[in-house]
């Protein structure tokens, strides 16, 4: 569950002087609001650790200029930035980040081929207002990760059963596809991709 650190509403530049160097914790900017975001644990953790290993081996093999940042922030609006679990860079489009070397931000949609949420409790958040965010600012792809099915029923069925979301940019919206079981992850951005949802949702059993 997400924190509260403050009410008072600030501005994206703010907060980025505000955050805390060195922090073990992670933070975000929401319309103004600075939000405390639990760390990754358990199965979260490692969905979203096995969701970098696979798509480190996908950027190898199809030798796309591309890395996955250790971590970095991307801002949406002046207030709004977020820090999600897994973006991939489009090296090429550095150029023209003037705040990436000095600050790991980035403010230009096209400068992430893809970024990826796993889903937690919060789920409104990754479903809706993170879907317009990244949706309103041009990133081509991005995965919903809701290995415990607890996202609403239009996303993850009725009855709600785990789902992987893709989320590809089409003429400036997206067209979700939703994929389950033994269905096998068909991406846009990496399309040699051979991976079923039952494999990244139980990394442990393959």
């Amino acid at each position: 569950m997400i924190a509260v650190i403050d009410k008072t509403p600030i501005s994206f530049d703010e907060f980025i002087d505000w955050y805390p160097e060195g922090s073990e914790s992670c933070y975000e900017l929401r319309r103004g609001i600075i939000v405390e975001m639990p760390k990754p644990k358990g199965k979260h953790s490692e969905i979203a650790g096995f969701v970098i290993k696979t798509l480190n081996n996908a950027i190898d093999q199809m030798q796309v200029p591309c890395f996955i940042p250790r971590e970095c922030i991307i801002k949406i609006a002046d207030d709004t930035g977020y820090e999600p679990d897994v973006a991939v860079v489009n090296r090429p489009f550095l150029a023209n980040e003037t705040r990436w070397e000095s600050s790991s931000i980035l403010e230009q949609g096209k400068s992430v081929k893809l970024v990826v949420e796993v889903v937690s409790t919060n789920w409104r958040d990754d479903y809706a207002v993170k879907m317009v965010d990244y949706e309103s600012i041009g990133i081509d792809e991005y995965w919903i990760v809701d290995y415990l099915g607890i996202g609403g029923r239009r996303y993850v069925g009725s009855p709600k059963q785990p789902t992987f979301t893709v989320c590809t940019l089409v003429d400036g919206e997206y067209e979700l596809q939703q994929f389950r079981g033994h269905d096998r992850i068909i991406s846009a951005a990496f399309p040699e991709l051979q991976l079923t949802v039952d494999q990244l949702f139980n990394p442990e059993s393959f």
